[in-house]
């Protein structure tokens, strides 16, 4: 390993809210190390940075941009991978700590784990933590007044992008169910959820947290529009609710 390499850090910032970011992110946000952050193409900005941003903080002089393209490409996908990681590398030489800068929380559904592991390639002794923070269905959930899970429940988190073939088989073994990223098959989980006559209990919601939430109670006016990429959908299955929350998630405004 090189001498004086510095550790690289996965640090989540929460989903959109800078008062959700932990104290343990925002000391080291307020301190010496470095930081870096994803970004979808070259120039575009970083919503994990405008996360830091929006809570007072000054990016550091030298704070760099890392490019993970939305592709599923694998080829494409495994070279940026590298080239992130032979950035961070580079960045870590000089013995300074580096933050990577994660909306959410890193270890889920997170570029950092992409980029850890490649990292771990390059160089295996480097130090590499992963903090902890907020995850978007944690906030989205609070935001909604909806709780993810209660006594027995059993919740499933997954990316909609499955299909709905998936989705289905899962809303007959799962109590409530969180869809990620549901932007691409928006209008298919529509027609699932109101063919099986689950309009009334789901709930959406994008950037939560953030001043650009949006929430909407009956997902059916959704259809056809276009959403942001950081948005999910609840869905709580009737059949296992209360009485009294059947009754409430009924009340269902457009």
């Amino acid at each position: 390993m090189k001498k004086n390499l510095g550790k690289l850090i996965g640090l989540s910032l929460g989903p959109g809210d800078p008062g959700l970011i932990t104290r343990q992110a925002y000391e080291a946000l307020t301190g010496e190390a470095q930081w870096c952050y994803p970004v979808k193409k070259r120039g575009a900005e970083s919503y994990a940075l405008s996360i830091a941003l929006a809570a007072g903080l000054t990016p550091p002089e030298g704070h760099q941009a890392l490019l993970f393209p939305m592709t599923h490409d694998p080829e494409k996908l495994l070279a940026a991978w590298k080239q992130a990681a032979l950035e961070v590398l580079e960045l870590l030489s000089g013995g300074r700590d580096l933050l990577f800068l994660v909306e959410g929380d890193s270890s889920t559904y997170s570029t950092f784990g992409h980029l850890a592991r490649t990292l771990k390639q390059l160089e295996p002794l480097v130090p590499i933590e992963t903090w902890a923070g907020v995850s978007s269905f944690n906030a989205a959930a609070a935001r909604l007044e909806m709780p993810l899970a209660e006594v027995d429940d059993k919740l499933a988190v997954i990316p909609a992008g499955y299909g709905v073939a998936v989705i289905e088989r899962l809303l007959e073994d799962f109590d409530r169910l969180v869809l990620l990223k549901v932007k691409p098959v928006l209008d298919e989980v529509i027609d699932l959820v109101e063919r099986l006559d689950l309009i009334p209990y789901c709930r959406f919601i994008e950037k939560a947290g953030s001043p650009e939430e949006r929430q909407v109670l009956d997902i059916s006016t959704l259809r056809g529009q276009k959403v942001n990429y950081l948005s999910l959908i609840l869905i709580h299955h009737p059949n296992r609710l209360p009485e009294e929350l059947k009754r409430g998630c009924k009340k269902v405004e457009p």
